[in-house]
């Protein structure tokens, strides 16, 4: 109660306090002149933007469809043309301060005009210039309140109040001044770092290097570029770094014993990247029979996707402990083979140039590093065995059906040919006399 009475009373005064200043501006001639030189500084930054917004905007605007850096740069700074009027105004209210506080000693009237200008400058940055969501949350809940503030002169009050201000955490205590500015600086730090860790991402996967050393790259970067937004956002709110030296120690010990198969992985994912056995876009089979195409290769695990389109997360350690066979490792081919039968009436010589020359007309099919290939495998029960051998790029599956296309040349083949494709058959001999 006794503190609901302070504020009241803090009010009154502030309010007496402002009548008192009212009074004396309408009854100064110096608060008169004062109004003039705000009436003419506007209308001279009104003129002088007038003149100058036209000319900028046409020496700033680049030629349609140019993508240089030059015109990114100029396309940018077209963004901020609103500003140029409260920013005229600010300058040349400046400039009547000096002149007024030269002759009659005192400028409070044209000062609060400066700060007029500078909030509708803030304004016009909150409303008109910032498109990103989060940095116009931003500006029109702290940059604008926070000028408007500066610009009635309550500013540094509330500052000296927040600072005063303290909140208990168990055994640590901030003042609410260091919390707001902890929230502010660290969403801004934050933001920051996920746009420049989009930006060198971006970068770097423009860059000729193999696809393991380019994740690995990116991933470094990631974690510099947060980690040192995070040591900034330490020393704006005031926590010594020093402290830290428990927390360090205490996930040392963690790490250690708990936590011993994430670090596993984690190095063991390090180890992948650099080596690049396995890589995003491989089609991998590991020893528990997990197989899949490898879509994307985090710290801790690496992501697999079937033909089926399930997902199965493999730990980073599988690949370095395990069997891992992969089959389109830097995108090289990969044999198949596809067996066949013809009847024993066949001419058998003739069998590997019909079927190779048939396989061959696949658009898939490849000449190297070798040609199809039509071998003779054995005689078997009901016909003569063969097999064919061919080379693409690919897995024989999902999408991608090889073996199926080329069984279908080998029967049209076959048939175009007159050649017969044996089914299983038996001679059954009876001994004796036949049952009546």
């Amino acid at each position: 109660m006794e503190q609901d009475n302070t504020l009241v009373d803090q009010a009154r005064a502030a309010f007496d306090q402002g009548v008192v200043l009212a009074q004396d501006w309408l009854l100064s001639p110096a608060a008169w002149s004062q109004f003039g030189l705000l009436i003419v500084a506007y209308l001279l930054a009104r003129l002088v933007n007038a003149k100058l917004t036209p000319r900028l905007e046409r020496f700033l605007t680049p030629d349609a469809g140019s993508i240089s850096i030059l015109s990114h740069v100029r396309r940018f700074i077209l963004q901020f043309l609103p500003l140029i009027l409260p920013l005229l105004a600010y300058g040349f209210t400046a400039l009547g301060e000096i002149v007024t506080r030269s002759i009659f000693g005192s400028g409070a009237v044209i000062a609060f005009g400066k700060r007029v200008f500078l909030f509708l400058a803030a304004r016009a940055l909150a409303r008109d210039i910032i498109k990103d969501p989060f940095l116009r949350t931003l500006a029109k809940f702290v940059l604008v309140p926070a000028t408007a503030l500066y610009a009635l002169g309550f500013f540094d009050q509330v500052i000296e109040t927040l600072g005063n201000t303290s909140v208990s955490l168990g055994n640590i205590s901030f003042s609410a001044l260091a919390i707001l500015r902890g929230i502010v600086a660290g969403s801004l730090l934050f933001w920051l770092g996920q746009w420049s860790n989009s930006q060198s991402a971006a970068y770097i996967e423009q860059q000729p290097m193999r696809p393991a050393i380019r994740q690995l790259v990116v991933k470094v970067t990631e974690f510099s570029i947060f980690g040192i937004a995070f040591l900034l956002l330490m020393n704006i709110m005031g926590i010594s770094l020093s402290s830290l030296a428990i927390i360090g120690g205490a996930v040392g010990v963690g790490l250690g014993f708990g936590l011993q198969k994430i670090a596993s992985n984690f190095i063991s994912g390090v180890i992948l990247l650099v080596e690049g056995q396995a890589t995003v876009g491989d089609y991998v089979e590991l020893d528990g029979g997990e197989a899949g195409t490898i879509i994307k290769m985090t710290a801790r695990a690496t992501f697999l996707e079937t033909f089926d389109g399930r997902w199965i997360v493999v730990p980073n350690e599988d690949f370095i402990t395990t069997r891992v066979v992969n089959y389109s490792d830097s995108g090289s081919a990969n044999r198949y083979e596809v067996d066949f039968s013809v009847s024993y009436d066949t001419d058998i010589n003739k069998i590997p140039a019909i079927i190779e020359a048939a396989v061959a007309k696949h658009p898939e099919v490849l000449t190297e590093p070798e040609a199809p290939d039509c071998e003779l495998r054995g005689f078997g029960d009901s016909g003569v065995d063969f097999a064919v051998e061919f080379w693409v790029n690919g897995i024989d599956d999902g999408k991608n059906k090889y073996t199926s296309d080329v069984l279908f040349l080998v029967w049209n083949a076959l048939k175009d040919n007159g050649i017969e494709i044996p089914y299983p058959h038996r001679v059954v001999e009876i001994k004796g006399n036949m049952p009546t």
